[in-house]
């Protein structure tokens, strides 16, 4: 048997499990197979059996990380200014520049480290995921948390998350080759007999009764008690050759796959990938390659100002020479630009995860602030997921209409009446009405559809359910056998419990309203299953085939789309109610269809047929015919309360929203007018334009990429969607230039997540094939959360741009006036340096890092999300970054300079002393008082800076116009400052208050930063941040005033706004309202 591992207790028993009944099982892990585990049991299961994930899967290796460190082109130029100052025997500089390359590697070897085992652990909880049954109700989590014990439910596409002992298995077929190297999935069936078995004689592939983790299931579902984890699972035991890592493609020596000339290529790309990953160049995201290009490119900068300075000083590299060079070479190189990034991308997938959005691809947070396009399913997303069954339309006997029915799992709230079917013509007002007010609640479409048929209820009581007819019993016995959720009463919590798809659900507490429920039926009236055609999403319909007793004949339920089971029926109804099914009776039930589904009603069809025999594995084809069609079921799936507000957030933030649902054209149209994403009134659009918004799969697919191309806008609604659909949706929207985010969860979904920009699969319906095809997960499958994922990555993408602007800035002004100071020679003809090497360190390491820090922790503006998406081609490099950060550099170098200037031409007459770059003398005292004014106001311009950066046009003074107009705040600028980032405050005070120690500590002064204590200058420095303040000021208001870099307004490109938005008072303020410029819908004051 197993043994402990990790000091955790082992887990073991009599015999193995799949040599145990289920019923031995549970009594071992004391469970309960309808209500698992409590929490409280699984939390200490948890402690006492470890984690279930294998030993160093997923870990962090911390030497990567110090190497990624130590290969920093930043610390590379440390290290070569450190060697340079050891080489002019400068032993004081040389000791600190070594001190900080050691605090440097230290500091971000600490903050990556923790950065890393953080994001691991967010990226656990996307992928993969288990369907737990805890406390009687089903719960998605991670499957890192699954326990001994816990009862796990899975279904095709399904990553077993642990080493299960099956109870249930229903066409459960499992691709185990991990484990045993076979191809074919292994059928598991829970009734054959192992009880005399053992181990060595029944190989693991044998073992029908068992799923082990790290198989896929390809077929079916199933039920089954965790009874093995982690390191205790079967492939725990070959733990090690799972964590092998597979080589890039062409990375092979051998000839046979690639010809004569296969080796020295293959040779060549190890070396890059070797060389490539110690640089930084080929892994992380593409913003963070990009910025180790750019690191590298600077380094480049640093060498090549180096030169410039040997030549400058005609190649005679001296002492004095080499020092300059060390000072340029520093100066140009940004030392904690990737370590603030990865800060910030921790804190972006931190709070994600706050949104319910857990980040599984970090590119994903780069590109989410550019999607222009949402495509979201209906069910669970846009909808409550939480369906109640409110008619059930029979041929030849009524419509059956639930009313009150407030609590989706419970079948005793709420009473049914039967009226008389209705006519064509009958729900047209009601359907107006429906159309005319797409806001109201789900609960009061209910309540105003239910007071509209209080003239259709029959005369018995409202407490009391109509007759139970032979054409009800049939329609009932055949919705409840046709279904896989369980409904239950928990006594002790005195609730009513329901496990399983909100559809099924609806159907199966229908069922229960008349005591004719999936568990009366199996365990009161002997019907017993033995096969099971499951949904197919690219037919819209299920099967089962069940035989009551011991007769030999069985009888075969289907339910599924309308369309797709009425083309498989040749009659309907029931007894004396039934007949052929003609054309004028197709018409009769799809015009009920169409009658219900324009209420906003899921319409499902109900089938059945009777067999003398059935053959396992006979084809689908072959079950599925000659059924009867017994009625009409009409499901309402409330939309969430906040979703036609998160509808109307995406129109602002210049988004389109489009719907992607299997349901029918006249249900995904009534929905998607009540969430916003349809206009109420269509009258005002041209034909062209009307007739695209709401198309079939199957007319969307007809069409060539051309006629698609042609039309004046894609479908904002796909109805009766297909997988295939959503694929060559995305493709079209690709060629429209449009970056474009599309949710699923289903197996099929994975081409379309993968082929999107950004994948979104749905951690609470998801199976495991799509989180792993997807870039965010949602946990809890609603759109406002992927709206929120959106704004989270533009305030991320927003700070990121502000804290490159304030670091390369800092750069730019230090470059500028170390350059210029070249002409600044002394009696020896050496150039004298306006800062020295370890000033630079000072304020790039200390003054710059932690308010970069500080603006990547920014609050999201408040019109993020009233702008148009950023141009992911351009990334965070625009032209109005790289303008900005030239100007803004220029004029804090030329501020410092003239600083110098001034101190050293004026009342210093120009003397700049002899071997000032080395030391102290008398000479030198004018050239260390001006360094240390130059010092002391590069630092306050550089700290002021962040705050100025805090927006990128915007006034410092008027950072939030919007909230100042609605007077939420008496003291907005305060509010700007202090309260809404304290972090960067603090940085600010505090970096501006350590330059006075730096000034006047003796020794540390002259002898480390080679500056001394200063008076009236202090006045210049003063005056410099004024004149700064001015010029960004200057700068941002000129952008304002002719619109330079200004983002685009959101159009208006579909004749309306989705979300039923009046354009002038949703996008702008007029000028009377503010005296201001309207940029992408947002005032900016002039």
């Amino acid at each position: 048997m197993f043994s402990s591992s990790n000091g955790y207790t082992a887990q073991e028993y009599p015999r193995h499990p799949f040599a145990l009944s289920h019923k031995e099982v549970l009594s071992h892990v004391q469970t309960n197979d309808q209500t698992g585990l409590d929490p409280l049991k699984a939390q200490e299961l948890q402690g006492k059996y470890g984690p279930n994930k294998l030993e160093g899967e997923g870990a962090v290796q911390w030497y990567r990380v110090l190497l990624k460190q130590v290969s920093n082109a930043m610390i590379l130029v440390l290290v070569l200014a450190m060697a340079l100052s050891y080489g002019v025997t400068d032993y004081i500089e040389g000791g600190v520049i070594s001190a900080v390359i050691v605090l440097n590697v230290t500091i971000g070897f600490y903050q990556e480290y923790q950065a890393e085992k953080k994001m691991d652990s967010l990226r656990a909880l996307s992928s993969p995921s288990a369907a737990v049954i805890r406390d009687g109700h089903i719960v998605t989590i991670p499957s890192g948390e699954v326990v001994p014990g816990d009862i796990i439910q899975i279904k095709t596409g399904d990553t077993v998350p642990a080493d299960l002992r099956l109870i249930e298995a229903m066409n459960l077929e499992c691709d185990e080759k991990i484990l045993t190297g076979e191809a074919v999935p292994v059928a598991k069936d829970i009734t054959v007999d192992f009880s005399t078995s053992t181990e060595c004689d029944t190989g693991v592939g044998d073992r029908l009764n068992m799923a082990y983790s790290s198989s896929t299931v390809t077929k079916g579902r199933g039920k089954g008690i965790v009874v093995y984890t982690g390191m205790f699972t079967e492939i725990g035991r070959i733990a090690q050759s799972m964590q092998g890592k597979k080589r890039k493609a062409n990375r092979s020596l051998s000839r046979r796959k690639g010809g004569n000339f296969q080796p020295a290529k293959g040779v060549l790309l190890r070396i890059w990938d070797v060389i490539g990953e110690f640089l930084g160049l080929t892994v992380g995201t593409p913003l963070q390659r990009k910025l180790s290009k750019l690191a590298y490119v600077l380094f480049g900068c640093a060498i090549l100002l180096a030169i410039i300075v040997f030549g400058v000083n005609r190649f005679n590299v001296t002492n004095e020479v080499a020092i300059y060079a060390i000072s340029t070479g520093i100066a140009i190189i940004p030392e904690s630009l990737i370590a603030v990034l990865t800060i910030t991308m921790v804190v972006g997938m931190t709070q994600m995860r706050k949104r319910r959005v857990v980040i599984r691809q970090l590119s994903a947070l780069e590109a989410l602030g550019g999607v222009t396009n949402i495509c979201s399913d209906k069910t669970g997303t846009l909808t409550q997921g939480q369906m109640v069954t409110r008619k059930a339309w029979l041929p030849g006997v009524g419509m059956y209409t639930v009313h009150d029915a407030e609590d989706a799992a419970d079948p005793t709230k709420g009473n049914v009446s039967l009226g008389p079917s209705p006519k064509p013509g009958a729900t047209k007002n009601e359907e107006k009405s429906h159309q005319f007010s797409p806001e109201l609640n789900a609960r009061r479409a209910l309540e105003r559809t239910s007071s509209k048929e209080e003239d259709l209820k029959s005369s018995q009581s409202e407490d009391q359910a109509p007759e139970v007819t032979p054409p009800l019993q049939a329609f009932l016995q055949s919705t409840a056998l046709c279904n896989l959720a369980r409904i239950r009463f928990d006594e002790q919590k005195k609730e009513w419990q329901a496990i399983g798809d909100p559809t099924e659900i609806a159907l199966q507490v229908f069922t229960h309203r008349f005591q004719l429920g999936k568990q009366t039926l199996e365990e009161n009236q002997g019907w017993t299953q033995i096969a099971e055609y499951p949904f197919d999403s690219s037919i819209k319909r299920m099967s089962v085939v069940y035989r009551k007793g011991e007769k030999d004949d069985v009888h075969i339920f289907t339910k599924g789309a309308v369309e797709r089971v009425i083309e498989l029926c040749t009659s309907i109804g029931t007894g004396t109610n039934q007949r052929p099914i003609t054309p004028e009776v197709k018409d009769e039930v799809l015009g009920q269809m169409d009658l219900l589904a324009a209420q906003g009603l899921r319409v499902m069809a109900i089938a059945q047929r009777q067999s003398p025999s059935y053959v396992a594995e006979t084809p689908r084809e072959a079950i599925e015919t000659s059924l009867t069609l017994l009625g009409l079921a009409g499901l309402y799936d409330p939309p969430r309360l906040e979703t036609a507000a998160a509808v109307r957030e995406c129109t602002t933030a210049g988004i389109k929203v489009h719907m992607l649902t299997g349901d029918h054209p006249s249900t995904a149209r009534a929905i998607a007018k009540e969430v916003g994403i349809l206009p109420r009134n269509s009258a005002s659009l041209s034909p062209e334009v009307s007739s695209s918004l709401v198309k079939t799969a199957s007319e969307f697919d007809s069409l060539s990429d051309a006629e698609i191309d042609s039309l004046p806008t894609l479908p904002l609604v796909i109805a009766r969607c297909a997988p295939s659909t959503k694929t060559r949706m995305i493709a079209s929207l690709h060629r429209r230039r449009a970056f474009c985010a599309m949710t699923g969860d289903g197996v099929n979904d994975a081409p379309s997540l993968q082929s999107a920009d950004v994948g979104i699969a749905m951690g609470l319906a998801g199976s495991d094939v799509a989180k792993g095809a997807s870039d965010i997960v949602l946990t809890d499958d609603n759109f406002a959360s992927i709206v929120s994922a959106i704004e989270e990555g533009r305030r991320m993408f927003d700070n990121i741009q502000k804290f490159i602007l304030h670091l390369l800035t800092s750069n730019i002004a230090e470059v500028v006036l170390l350059i210029v100071g070249l002409g600044f020679q002394d009696e020896a003809g050496f150039s004298v340096f306006p800062l020295s090497p370890l000033q630079i360190l000072w304020i790039n390491m200390l003054t710059s890092s932690f308010p970069a820090f500080g603006l990547g922790r920014e609050m999201a503006s408040s019109d993020i999300m009233r702008r148009p998406p950023h141009d992911t081609k351009r990334g965070v490099f625009s032209p109005e970054i790289i303008v900005d950060m030239t100007v803004y550099g220029l004029i804090m170098g030329t501020c410092t300079l003239l600083t110098f200037v001034i101190i050293v031409y004026g009342p210093g007459n120009g003397e700049l002393g002899f071997d000032c770059n080395r030391g102290f003398n008398e000479d030198c005292s004018i050239v260390f008082q001006a360094r240390a004014a130059v010092f002391a106001e590069l630092t306050w311009l550089i700290l002021i800076s962040a705050w100025e950066f805090k927006s990128l046009r915007r006034s410092l003074f008027n950072l939030d116009p919007i909230t100042r107009e609605e007077g939420k705040h008496r003291f907005p600028f305060w509010t700007d400052i202090y309260h809404n980032n304290r972090f960067l405050f603090f940085a600010v005070v505090i970096g501006a208050a350590s330059v006075f120690p730096a000034v006047y500590i003796p020794g540390l002064n002259t002898k480390v930063f080679k500056h001394k204590g200063i008076g009236w200058e202090w006045a210049l420095a003063v005056g410099s941040v004024v004149v700064f303040v001015a010029g960004v000021e200057a700068w941002k208001g000129c952008k304002r005033r002719w619109g330079w870099f200004a983002p685009g307004e959101v159009g208006e490109s579909l004749g309306f706004k989705q979300g039923f938005l009046s354009f002038a008072r949703s996008f702008s303020r007029t000028r009377s309202e503010a005296s201001g410029e309207v940029v992408g819908g947002v005032v900016e004051k002039v």
